[in-house]
């Protein structure tokens, strides 16, 4: 199982979580509506911007996400929320644009969602 790069530093600044309750709500002729659960686990969205310190860093993660993931493979990460390790992907196997943040890339960060099943 292929483990979430330790050069690869999500940004706290940029984290937001977000997920799906994965009920039924059924409207009422009266009264509140009745909702039930659908699953029994939901898929969670995490979003954030990683940061990557060097070019050599960037490219790396490159590497790894085709290589070792084939773009849709699942990696072991440690939530920055609660500590706890997970397997997660990237939503749509999409790591988001590349962006530089110094010249010649030396300094640039990627805008990713990851997702697991909580």
């Amino acid at each position: 199982m292929a483990t979430w790069p330790a050069y690869a530093r999500m940004t706290l600044a940029s984290y937001s979580e977000t997920f799906d309750p994965s009920i039924l709500r059924t409207e009422m002729e009266r009264g509140m509506p009745v909702q039930r659960v659908l699953n029994t686990q939901v898929l969670v969205n995490v979003a954030g911007t990683v940061l990557f310190m060097t070019k050599a860093d960037e490219l790396a993660f490159e590497q790894w996400y085709f290589g070792e993931l084939g773009r849709i493979g699942f990696f072991t990460w440690t939530s920055p929320k609660d500590g706890i390790t997970r397997q997660a992907r990237f939503k749509n196997a999409d790591i988001g644009t590349l962006t530089p943040l110094a010249g010649g890339f030396a300094i640039s960060q990627r805008n990713v969602t990851l997702e697991y099943l909580r």
